[in-house]
């Protein structure tokens, strides 16, 4: 594993985000990647656009039921109030729906991005410590590691959910605390593939991660911040698979420089 470079956590970031542009030119150079990546971001893209119209289509309820305590108040201190509501749940929806999101197309187009990331590491030297893992035990093992980062995500999201009431701070702060946590969780997720193959579990991603801290949080606040665009999760989900391939070498001292292996 490596730690922080020389020239500070600030170039280790920009290096991490750096990540996401170069897993989406590698998979734009092999049409192959691209379209198996797509299939089951196409899928669940389908789905979660139809809970998100369901979502803002009753968003003015939502917003008077979560602030049944100012019913009695002025109608100006009530509007606001409710607004504010409005603005913390499409908040929190957006920090749940990018994670849930991610977790539930890994799971089901996991023979998918298991294939995108192994050509990204085929590229660059492939993997000389792999385990092979049965697709049934692989699938087992993402499932559960999913589900730990979603109520990880959802035991966060609730504080933020309730600082997005308070005035300016709600609409300031608590967005770059969410983008940083909700970063931090999607750079854990998106490299569970590439540790899989070498028989590492989700408490050795975490310690792999958080020795390369700013590298890491580069990379998944970029992907965080790109998957909250329109259609941004679908479009971008294999760019995001191979960083994370990348992401993976990186934190574990491989090299990601100069093709070394057949062609991505």
């Amino acid at each position: 594993m490596r730690s922080i470079g020389p020239g500070g956590p600030v170039r280790e970031f920009l290096q991490g985000a750096a990540l996401l542009p170069r897993g989406l030119g590698l998979c734009l150079r092999n049409p192959r990647l691209l379209v198996l990546g797509l299939i089951p971001a196409v899928i669940a893209g389908i789905l979660y656009s139809a809970a998100l119209i369901t979502m803002l289509a009753f968003l003015p309820e939502l917003s008077r039921t979560v602030t049944w305590f100012a019913d009695d108040w002025s109608a100006g201190w009530r509007d606001l109030i409710q607004v504010l509501a409005g603005i913390a749940l499409v908040g929190f929806s957006g920090l749940i729906g990018v994670l849930t999101f991610t977790a539930f197309t890994l799971l089901i187009g996991d023979p998918f991005y298991e294939t995108i990331s192994g050509l990204v590491e085929q590229r660059f030297g492939g993997v000389p410590d792999e385990v092979e893992v049965p697709w049934w035990r692989s699938l087992g093992r993402s499932l559960v590691d999913s589900l730990r980062l979603i109520a990880l995500s959802v035991l966060f999201g609730i504080p933020l959910f309730v600082l997005g009431f308070l005035p300016l701070v709600g609409q300031t702060v608590v967005p770059v605390l969410g983008a940083a946590v909700g970063g931090w969780l999607l750079a854990v997720e998106l490299t569970g593939v590439p540790f899989q193959r070498r028989g590492r579990r989700l408490a050795d991603r975490r310690a792999a991660l958080r020795t390369n801290r700013p590298l890491a949080l580069g990379f998944g606040v970029a992907v965080f911040a790109c998957f909250l665009l329109p259609l941004g999760a679908i479009l971008l989900m294999p760019g995001a698979v191979a960083g994370a391939a990348l992401l993976a070498r990186r934190v574990l001292g491989l090299p990601v420089e100069a093709p070394a292996v057949g062609p991505a």
